[in-house]
């Protein structure tokens, strides 16, 4: 095979960095390409008008390089940019928090360093782990060294998934998959395909002081088009692997009437 490009949302100094790339290094060469500082929520957006900076700075004995840019922006410099060849896999991750659900999918930064491979024409998975209650004490413990063990267990999992995907292929349609599991799962951790929870949210931002708003995320709200019976949040929260293979947005059906009303068929005819 060629190598396996990595990138994620939580920057240079995340926990996950090192344990993911070491554990692809025994599927084949690792280039990681990342942002220098946390970008999440950032979903893919794209540098536009100021320069990316990149450098060279190998961690733990691991090829890296490290950005300025948005997860997305490392992605595409990653693919098309730095090297001479194109990665066989993009892979996105390990985040430090759930990217389960539509809303957190659509917002996520390792999702849209994913989808940036996507665009490419490339194989691309997003992994994120996390717990349901009390995000932010967990988000502190996992930068912590007896977290170690369990990011190692983590990379082992993403791995798997990516070496079924290298051997098999993508999944029929899907354009990405998204991976979410609780923390704590490991490769022998029950997995299951699930589909894309249909939810959202409401007020992100809290007003503070003086006109300002702090982003305050206080919880999903069901939109009441479907069942999440199958969904990515169920089954993390029932302590399995949610693997979601996902169809980036296509067009929607629509009924004649509806076709009628949109494109004023009855007026033009009238």
């Amino acid at each position: 095979m060629g190598w396996i490009l990595v990138t994620n949302d939580d920057g240079w100094d995340s926990p996950a960095l090192v344990p993911l790339a070491r554990a692809l290094g025994r599927l084949g060469e690792v280039r990681t390409v990342v942002p220098d500082r946390e970008r999440s929520w950032i979903s893919k957006a794209i540098t536009r008008f100021d320069d990316v900076m990149v450098e060279r700075a190998d961690k733990d004995g691991c090829a890296m390089w490290r950005t300025t840019g948005c997860p997305a922006d490392c992605a595409q410099i990653g693919i098309h940019a730095l090297f001479d060849t194109l990665p066989d896999v993009v892979v996105s991750g390990i985040n430090v928090g759930y990217n389960h659900g539509l809303a957190f999918f659509l917002s996520s930064g390792t999702v849209g360093g994913a989808t940036e491979g996507w665009i490419a024409g490339l194989p691309a998975i997003a992994c994120s782990t996390g717990v349901g209650q009390d995000h932010e004490a967990w988000a502190r413990s996992v930068h912590e060294a007896d977290a170690a063990a369990d990011w190692e267990r983590a990379a082992a999992l993403c791995a798997d998934v990516v070496a079924t995907v290298l051997e098999r292929g993508m999944p029929d349609q899907a354009d990405l998959l998204s991976v979410n599991f609780p923390w704590g799962s490991g490769p022998e951790t029950s997995r299951e395909v699930t589909e894309l929870g249909r939810v959202g949210y409401d007020q992100v931002f809290q007003p503070t002081v003086d006109g300002h708003f702090a982003h305050r995320f206080t919880g999903f709200s069901r939109r009441g088009d479907g069942s999440l019976a199958k969904s990515d949040l169920v089954a993390t929260g029932r302590g399995v692997v949610a693997i979601t293979p996902v169809r980036l947005p296509s067009s929607a059906s629509v009924s004649d009437v509806e076709r009628s009303a949109f494109e004023r068929l009855d007026s033009q005819t009238s």
